[in-house]
């Protein structure tokens, strides 16, 4: 396997901060749109040779694509290759991640094996259907976003309707995000920093007499290198103060995720989620062999940050020379769920490792804990997170000393008990 240079792995977060802080001093961004629901335009063939030098388009390979057959009728998909990874986004679930592969191998890198082989149109989705669990019918993704009105289990919550009553409102699971079709995609390339590209989408969760939420995404490459970065916001364009929730749902299969896995959180406690994750919080950090008829275990990480509020995990493989970091602030995505699913592949092998705004908690509950925040009228909050592919035994230990670091000697506290959850009338 090629190496990842430490340097990477230990500043590549902070290369992103200085990149996408100074997006307004870009003296020479090219602004290439591929999707503009103002405009009604949709560009299906797409040559980035068309808009940039050869040069400068030499270090890419970009194709959108809209697929065909059963579910998938109509879906888009956009293929970016930064000669190292090629990543898949999908534009009309959410600009969720499908997975990401090697460049050269086409191996995959970070996804799973969902039991749901087809990239589901949203439009076959009914998010209400299995008492509120019709999200599952298209989670298939190695990155798909919770929210944004609400973002955890399905259930029932209070809402002040148009007419000024108190009403019940049945949410469903992991909200609606990431089946709403992406509003407007572009190609960002600044002719003075070609080894840079970024994806620009927006998405709008807005109703009459409901929220009015905008997430805008900047998915950042740099050529060559084995990581991903977002920067992303989320925009109330009410005239009124918006609740708000966001999970990043990020979720791995193999390779990384094998017996004998282990993740590797600056955790100051970790609290399971009910009964049956608390029989296991002593092994919350290792992971078994896939095993029919496992019931999932979830388990709520409060991190501690380091001195720029930043924080991280890393998941690597048994050997130790394989695996994944995530970094992210934690100012606004101060909590991390660790979900372990380690059922039969065919049932669906996988971890998900979730920086989020909150627990995934119904929102009623959340609130309770003051864990759903609120976004004021026309106020905007910025979520920033880097992804680096690790692929030697060296880069995961540089990656483990890392969040060794954040750590520090600080303790660990591990509780027994799930937490202790209000009885609502």
């Amino acid at each position: 396997m090629r190496s990842v240079n430490s340097w990477l792995v230990l500043a590549s977060f902070a290369a992103c901060c200085i990149l996408v802080s100074s997006k307004s001093g870009y003296s020479k961004e090219k602004i290439i749109p591929l999707l503009d629901a103002t405009d009604s335009l949709h560009h299906q063939d797409f040559d980035l040779r068309d808009h940039v030098s050869a040069a400068i388009a030499s270090r890419w390979q970009l194709e959108v694509r809209t697929l065909h057959g059963g579910m998938q009728e109509g879906v888009q998909l956009l293929q970016v290759d930064n000669g190292r990874l090629r990543t898949s986004i999908v534009l009309n679930r959410g600009l969720s991640i499908l997975g990401v592969e090697e460049s050269l191998t086409g191996e995959r890198v970070f996804g799973w094996d969902s039991p749901v082989k087809e990239i589901v149109n949203p439009m076959f989705i009914d998010l209400e259907s299995r008492g509120g669990l019709g999200w599952l019918y298209g989670f298939n993704e190695w990155l798909v976003r919770c929210g944004l009105e609400f973002a955890g289990h399905p259930g029932t919550d209070l809402l002040r309707s148009n007419t000024g009553e108190t009403k019940e409102l049945d949410l469903t699971l992991h909200g609606r995000i990431g089946n709403i079709p992406a509003s407007k995609v572009q190609v960002l390339i600044d002719e003075d920093k070609p080894s840079y590209l970024r994806i620009r989408g927006v998405i709008e969760e807005r109703m009459f007499y409901g929220p009015q939420l905008r997430l805008t995404s900047d998915l950042i490459l740099v050529a060559g290198k084995p990581s991903i970065q977002l920067e992303e916001s989320i925009q109330n364009l009410s005239a009124s103060p918006q609740e708000y929730q966001i999970i990043y749902h990020t979720n791995f299969g193999t390779p990384i995720l094998q017996r004998g896995s282990k993740v590797v959180p600056a955790a100051k406690s970790v609290t399971p989620m009910n009964d049956h994750a608390a029989r296991s919080v002593d092994r919350f950090d290792l992971y078994d062999a896939p095993t029919i008829g496992f019931t999932e275990e979830v388990y709520l990480v409060e991190p501690w940050v380091d001195e720029d509020g930043m924080t991280g995990a890393v998941l690597h493989n048994e050997a130790g020379n394989c695996g994944a970091m995530m970094t992210w602030s934690a100012e606004t995505l101060p909590y991390l769920t660790i979900w372990k699913n380690t059922a039969g592949i065919e049932d669906g092998y996988v971890t998900g490792i979730e920086p989020g705004s909150g627990y995934p908690f119904n929102r009623r509950i959340e609130r309770h804990f003051g864990r759903v925040p609120i976004l004021q009228a026309k106020e905007t909050r910025i979520f920033r997170l880097n992804y680096t592919y690790l692929d030697s035994s060296s880069s995961v230990k540089t990656a483990i000393s890392r969040i060794n670091k954040i750590q520090m000697d600080r303790p660990r506290e591990l509780h027994h008990s799930p937490p202790e959850l209000p009885k609502f009338e």
